[in-house]
């Protein structure tokens, strides 16, 4: 090599090297990502059942990822706030806990949804799901098949709902429409509204989570129909499952997910997804979750993607047919 042609080689390679430096350091920011703390958003008040899930999940995600997670409580709308608050995240470290309501039903509820739920979140992670339990006053206990037969045959019941467009309320149109019963859709501010309804036999049924009705069937004040899956429930132990009251093959649960923005890149969605996946299925957050009435199943986002599709074609088709609207 002749010394003239030194300095151009080493010319060349600086210039190399210069041209790989972003490459570097592209790479390096994938690896090191996330960067600050994230912020989980919940689209629901302290004290609900996803704001607890979502604190119980932050400890442990904060440690997986090496950042802070900071829960941050975004309430109204029942949970599309929150849910388009995280759908609009342009930060890169956003994610939120949300319900199933804003995920599949709100977009045919609602005219004006700010944000598309398929367009414009991504699936990361089934937290739980658990079956609503159909009560009725404690009277009804002993002569359910009888009250569901005179439904069918022209006497008119009313049942309660925590709301219109509810799960409550879509589940039980479901039910009608399985078994062909007389039944009047009375909306209630809240769950111990309901309670009271059916204690007070305003209402004649109502679907209600385990959580909050098991107590009070187990101690006599309310009577248990069935739980609205097709299969019997561990969450409610001894309650017929639909099929077996002659509702087909009505399955309604509801459930809670950790969504990303859609605009956050596929790698990092990646990332949280497999440490929630390994969070979910840790010994101490199953029993948790168990003991707050939540059931553990396939955790990943691929079937939380297909949960999301095969619920939003149900609801969708009940809320068309039935022209149900919140606006």
């Amino acid at each position: 090599m002749t010394k003239k042609s030194m300095p151009v080689r080493r010319a060349a390679l600086l210039l190399c090297a210069a041209a790989c430096l972003p490459l570097v350091a592209q790479a390096q920011g994938k690896a090191d990502w996330p960067t600050r703390p994230i912020r989980l958003i919940v689209g629901y008040a302290s004290g609900s059942s996803p704001d607890v899930q979502a604190r119980l999940l932050a400890e442990p995600l904060t440690k997986a990822l090496g950042q802070p997670v900071v829960v941050e409580n975004k309430g109204g709308a029942s949970g599309n706030i929150g849910a388009d608050a995280v759908a609009k995240a342009g930060d890169g470290h956003t994610i939120g806990v949300i319900g199933n309501g804003p995920l599949t039903s709100s977009k045919f509820l609602y005219s004006k949804l700010p944000y598309d739920p398929i367009k414009d979140l991504a699936p990361l992670a089934m937290i739980g799901s658990a079956p609503l339990v159909l009560v009725a006053p404690k009277s009804m206990a002993a002569n359910a098949g009888g009250y569901f037969k005179a439904l069918k045959t022209g006497t008119q019941g009313n049942y309660g709902s925590v709301g219109t467009g509810s799960g409550g309320h879509l589940g039980v149109e479901l039910i009608k429409e399985a078994m062909g019963l007389n039944l009047q859709h009375v909306p209630y501010n809240g769950g111990p509204a309901v309670v009271n309804a059916l204690m007070g036999d305003q209402v004649q049924m109502a679907l209600l989570p385990a959580s909050t009705v098991m107590p009070l069937v187990q101690s006599g004040k309310l009577a248990a129909l069935a739980v609205s899956s097709s299969k019997r429930s561990p969450l409610a132990p001894g309650v017929p499952a639909m099929p077996e009251i002659g509702a087909g093959n009505v399955d309604i649960e509801v459930w809670n997910a950790v969504m990303a923005p859609a605009s956050m890149p596929a790698e990092h969605r990646a990332k949280l997804a497999a440490a929630l996946e390994k969070i979910l299925h840790a010994p101490d957050i199953r029993s948790k979750l168990l003991a707050q009435g939540w059931r553990i199943d396939d955790t990943s986002a691929a079937s939380l993607a297909r949960r999301i599709e095969n619920d939003a074609r149900i609801y969708g088709s009940l809320i068309t047919q039935k022209n149900i609207r919140l606006e």
